[in-house]
């Protein structure tokens, strides 16, 4: 009888460290991009050149910015891949040239904005603008901004500086830009 309990007591052990063991440690969003087109083939690494559309947006954004604020001339926009929300490695030297610029400027508080392009639904674009977003904020802190002067929003795939449906304009339009929000 003991040995029947011992061995009912492992088993049921065993399938609740087997179960707890799958589990994931975090909630992922389970929303999925729709596929990119087979026929594209782009480097992940490699920075498109904005389209003549995109450079004709960014420049009307350079003023002012309809409802957040204006942006700054030493504040520049970074790009991120398809479906990842990392601080690529052409984007580190533009991160190190905004926090130098936040440094000169110490009471200026930033809004970063960010954006996806048209490509997933409404639901997952919001959440991966908000991770592009969180994740140029750890950047900036990490290189000595205060975070509170920063502030996040998501603007997912609503906001689009080119719409044309091609990989250089969704290149452009998956982005952070930095907004300042008050001084």
């Amino acid at each position: 009888m003991y040995l029947k309990s011992l061995l009912y007591l492992s088993l049921v052990l065993l399938v609740s460290i087997t179960t707890l063991w799958g589990c994931p440690k975090k909630a992922e969003v389970t929303a999925s991009p729709e596929e990119q087109t087979k026929t594209e083939k782009v480097s992940p690494a490699t920075p498109l050149a904005p389209t003549t559309e995109a450079t004709t947006a960014e420049a009307k954004l350079e003023g002012t910015n309809e409802k957040s604020g204006t942006m700054a001339e030493g504040l520049k926009p970074i790009y991120f891949d398809f479906d990842k929300a990392f601080i690529r490695d052409d984007a580190k030297a533009l991160m190190k040239a905004n926090a130098e610029w936040l440094k000169a400027n110490p009471k200026a508080t930033v809004k970063i904005e960010g954006n996806c392009d048209e490509r997933g639904t409404v639901e997952y674009n919001q959440a991966l603008g908000q991770r592009r977003a969180a994740s140029a904020k750890k950047y900036l802190t990490s290189m000595g901004i205060s975070g509170h002067r920063i502030s996040l929003i998501s603007y997912g795939k609503e906001k689009p500086i080119c719409r044309e449906q091609s990989e250089t304009c969704w290149q452009n339009n998956r982005r952070d830009d930095f907004v300042v929000a008050g001084e």
